[in-house]
């Protein structure tokens, strides 16, 4: 079995982390195959959205894989440049559900963030234990974490070293919904479910269109013009959708 487990079930790609002995710690391999998933993810119009899960109880993933040493060097960061570590960062056009267990720390915690809805099971650790360790680097999680906890919260993660549990990371608004284990993916499958009732290109676009001016003032935001909602304009499914409405039924998308 490969370290990193690719799959599509109708629109929905399964991007899964397979190497729970390891704390699914991410290898330069499994960073070669992320690269792959998240490309096929954005290339392939018949997927509407991914899933990000990793097998095993103990652990999301702890991070990159450290005993291979320096001399291997990812070639797109870590998690195929998803995260932007230290290279070209990749932008997911897809939503992004990641679903999250037990050790959710350092660099793993930053690809659950890349993620646009988290669900936890009630057993999920998130942490930033670098300074903890003695390490600091380029580490993007800093700043993702930064801008999506609370100001002091997220310093005290950074400065201590100090791990927040599933609820409290739900009371600040990084998780979605905690559940049961035995009940993550049922709950990451429902949310993808939410996601597919709605039409995939205009969810990409409305995607593309809050991450573009997320850092800008309101003022700018609402002066852009985006390219993804002027090319949805001229699409498959806006003619389904105007079609559906004047038929009197429910739409059906198509992603086109």
């Amino acid at each position: 079995m490969a370290d990193v487990e690719f799959s599509v079930e109708g629109n929905v790609a399964h991007v899964r982390l397979n190497r729970p002995q390891g704390m699914n710690a991410i290898t330069g391999e499994m960073d070669d195959l992320l690269l792959k998933a998240w490309t096929e993810i954005n290339d392939n119009p018949e997927i509407w959205c991914a899933i990000l899960s990793a097998e095993g109880d103990k652990a999301f993933c702890i991070g990159a894989d450290i005993s291979e040493g320096p001399e291997r060097k990812t070639r797109m960061a870590l998690a195929g440049g998803l995260t932007g570590i230290g290279g070209p960062l990749v932008k997911l056009r897809k939503p992004l559900i990641a679903a999250v267990q037990g050790f959710c720390v350092g660099g793993g915690f930053e690809l659950a963030m890349c993620a646009d809805i988290i669900v936890a099971s009630e057993t999920a650790q998130f942490g930033l234990p670098e300074t903890r360790h003695g390490i600091i680097g380029e580490c993007g999680v800093v700043h993702r974490a930064v801008r999506q906890l609370p100001h002091r919260i997220a310093m005290a993660m950074i400065l201590t070293g100090e791990r927040i549990d599933a609820p409290t990371a739900q009371q600040h608004g990084l998780v979605n919904e905690v559940v049961s284990m035995d009940k993550l993916m049922e709950t990451a499958q429902a949310w993808a479910a939410k996601v597919n009732k709605c039409a995939p290109r205009a969810n990409q676009a409305a995607k593309a269109s809050a991450l573009a001016r997320l850092d800008y003032p309101l003022e700018v935001a609402l002066m852009t013009r985006f390219e993804e909602i002027e090319q949805y304009a001229e699409s498959e499914d806006v003619k389904e959708r105007d079609l559906a409405a004047v038929e009197g039924r429910r739409p059906v998308w198509t992603g086109r």
